[in-house]
């Protein structure tokens, strides 16, 4: 009979010390779990484009259809700490028609923490198409967005009319992955 008594205390306590380490999660003075620590410090250092300077070029301009050319596109972290999780997303604007440039199959999402004043870079590399041609988008903007952020920043695009695919529904354009700058 003493082996029962000794197992209903030692039940009691340890769910008595998970009761106090639950309700210190749940105050207001920063207390948690590493897990939810975690995840509100991933969200809350996420790099966002009003804290961030943009640097559109140098672009290897494409000279004639059918040539590739490439723009960079510079991030300066000008606020503290942020993390950028994944790429870029790109589209091409012409006229009414908006298309988005797929991300080259070589390139692989990456968790990268920029410190203030830091860069990274990304590029985007396209097709020039024939000017007026079916099979060509007459590009006037450039826009992207870092990763999981909806707002976008929009640059024009002065680097000749991007070629289409197949059936004209996407550019013949990637985006590379973020590259740090320096260091």
């Amino acid at each position: 009979m003493r082996t029962a008594p000794s197992l209903a205390a030692a039940t009691l306590a340890a769910a008595l010390l998970l009761t106090a380490c639950d309700d210190s999660g749940s105050n207001d003075d920063g207390g948690g779990g590493a897990a939810e620590t975690g995840k509100a410090s991933a969200a809350s250092t996420a790099c966002k484009l009003d804290e961030v300077t943009v640097e559109v070029g140098p672009a290897a301009e494409a000279p004639a259809a059918g040539d590739t050319g490439s723009v960079l596109v510079t991030i300066t972290n000008s606020a503290t700490e942020c993390t950028l999780d994944g790429l870029p997303t790109v589209g091409l604007q012409a006229g009414d028609t908006s298309t988005d440039v797929p991300a080259d199959p070589a390139a692989t999402a990456q968790k990268l923490t920029l410190a203030a004043n830091q860069a990274v870079s990304f590029t985007i590399t396209y097709v020039r198409g024939e000017a007026g041609g079916a099979q060509s988008l007459a590009v006037k903007t450039g826009k992207f967005s870092l990763p999981g952020a909806t707002a976008t920043h929009g640059f024009p695009w002065s680097y000749g009319e991007v070629a289409l695919k197949g059936d004209g529904s996407e550019p013949d354009a990637t985006v590379s992955g973020f590259q740090q700058v320096g260091d």
